[in-house]
């Protein structure tokens, strides 16, 4: 599973949903929808605005986890 680190992006370069929202001039419901991982897809030219605006990587918002290891990284093992 591809998981969205862009709440921690926006975070650490202290810039708000709405303020990136604006400055790249997506919808802050859409916005959302991407940060939540409730999309199946984004357009390169939208992945491009985010890492412009934030000045980061492709890499830094986004995240592969297995699917085996999920339930483990959110917490939801049995121990």
């Amino acid at each position: 599973m591809i998981v969205t680190r862009l709440d921690r992006v926006l975070a650490d370069r202290k810039v708000t949903a709405k303020e990136l929202s604006e400055r790249i001039g997506i919808s802050q419901v859409n916005l959302s929808r991407l940060k939540t991982g409730k999309i199946n897809a984004v357009r390169f030219s939208t992945l491009e605005a985010i890492c412009r605006a934030l000045d980061c990587q492709p890499g830094d918002l986004l995240e592969y986890i297995p699917d085996d290891e999920l339930s483990e990284r959110l917490g939801l093992a049995d121990e």
